[in-house]
């Protein structure tokens, strides 16, 4: 049982690597990233149950910062209610792999869990049907979005 907790705490760790130390930097050097326009006090001043408010209460809850560069994958999980573990973080990525969205970090994502993660492959194949579900979600106007209602838009994603 400790060699499995060993390992389980070893394989996020190389997610957490992967994603935050290898895939960000990269991608803000591949990609023009659009800066969010926001701080975490502006957002705390929109109204409840928007995006905007709902995405700093998220941050806190979870004891992660801001990151600009991060925010959209950060609202990614608020519409898409997937947690920061893990199996939350491929379940977002095998939704996103779902809803058409092809691109480096899904797909590195998705091929990491499955790999490393069996134990979760159920949820991981119930998120890759999810999203196949959903209205692509992949070109909405992020940050235009922060004033409106989370189940507002999470109606918009569903209605095919």
């Amino acid at each position: 049982m400790k060699l499995y907790t060993a390992l389980k705490k070893l394989r996020s760790a190389v997610l957490v690597y992967l994603t935050h130390k290898m895939a960000l930097p990269v991608l803000k050097l591949i990609r023009k990233p659009v800066v969010f326009p926001y701080t975490a006090a502006a957002l705390k001043c929109f109204p409840d149950n928007t995006l905007g408010h709902d995405l700093v209460d998220f941050l806190e809850t979870k004891g992660l910062q801001l990151l600009p560069y991060y925010a959209k994958h950060d609202i990614k999980h608020i519409l898409l209610d997937y947690d920061t573990t893990d199996e939350g973080e491929v379940c977002l990525q095998c939704f996103m792999l779902g809803n058409r969205h092809l691109s480096f970090p899904v797909l590195a994502t998705v091929m990491y869990g499955f790999i490393t993660m069996p134990e979760y492959w159920g949820s991981f194949r119930r998120a890759f049907k999810r999203g196949r579900k959903y209205l692509p979600i992949e070109e909405w106007k992020w940050f235009e979005l922060l004033t409106v209602a989370v189940s507002e838009l999470r109606c918009k994603m569903q209605l095919r």
